[in-house]
């Protein structure tokens, strides 16, 4: 029985190490190469079909904000309300026309701080599990009458709390993705209220959301940093104590363990939005 309960929490935690591990590979992906890059190609089509569609409301929001902006038209013959309007309309035209530049810009260098973290920090490998020989040693010694079935009742659910784990983990960083799929394929659109005065601040929070996703991925790094720093080596073994005991505290352990990496990973979004006032 103590054979059948260490097999549960090893397919538990093979099935969390394969989905850490694409975790971490779509972390240093990029967007364009995501998937073979087919999401992206249609993504930047999109981009440009609501190109058109945002140069249009860029004259519509102009056109509001030079009303609401300039009481009289006198007052919009002065030089400087000339220029003011001008720059404003040349800004927000350029932007419209160069926002999937612009974003795929942001991205790389993003991306490129995830890389030289992923690089520097070496814990790609550190994500995996390395389980100690003595684990199974104590499993297989541990008999019915020793309190094995409870013992595989809990390794069942640690096996199924793994799975769960290791899925929201990889949401996490799956959504991260198409929210920046999203941002670059309507683009256009809010940017184009940079136009008008009255609704700039539609594209100023649109940009602010943009960077926050994109540094998401910088967050989720550092989480995983910060846990392996934390979890530098797995529970060991507590040769002290009877063998029940050793097997209810390593798997207690290890539970404890990865719920603060989802924590972690799941607090990013929070951590971003607090660091960049959003």
């Amino acid at each position: 029985m103590g054979t059948a309960a260490w097999y549960e929490l090893m397919e538990g935690l093979k099935y969390l190490g394969s989905m850490l591990s694409k975790m971490w590979a779509l972390l240093t992906t990029s967007p364009q190469s995501f998937k073979g890059g087919a999401i992206w190609k249609v993504i930047t089509t999109i981009n440009g079909v609501l190109g058109a569609i945002g140069t249009a409301l860029l004259v519509l929001f102009f056109t509001v904000g030079v009303i609401k902006t300039c009481g009289s038209f006198a007052e919009l013959k002065k030089p400087e309300t000339t220029v003011k309007v001008f720059v404003r309309f040349v800004l927000a035209k350029y932007l419209i026309n160069n926002c999937l530049k612009l974003m795929v810009n942001f991205v790389t260098i993003v991306q490129s701080v995830i890389s030289k973290i992923a690089n520097s920090s070496k814990i790609g490998t550190a994500l995996e599990f390395s389980i100690p020989s003595k684990v199974q040693a104590t499993f297989n010694s541990i008999g019915i009458l020793d309190g094995a079935i409870p013992i595989w009742a809990v390794c069942f659910i640690a096996h199924i709390a793994f799975i769960i784990i290791g899925i929201v983990l990889l949401l996490t960083v799956y959504g991260r993705f198409f929210r920046i799929y999203m941002y670059t394929a309507i683009a256009p659109i809010p940017l184009s209220t940079l136009a008008g005065q009255p609704t700039e601040n539609i594209a100023k929070s649109f940009l602010k959301s943009y960077a926050g996703v994109c540094m998401q991925g910088v967050v989720i790094v550092l989480a995983c940093v910060i846990y392996t720093a934390y979890a530098a080596s797995m529970p060991q073994m507590d040769t002290t104590v009877q063998p029940i005991q050793m097997v209810w505290k390593y798997v207690s352990e290890v539970i404890f363990n990865m719920l603060v990496l989802l924590g972690l990973v799941k607090g990013s979004d929070r951590i971003i939005h607090d660091m960049m006032g959003l």
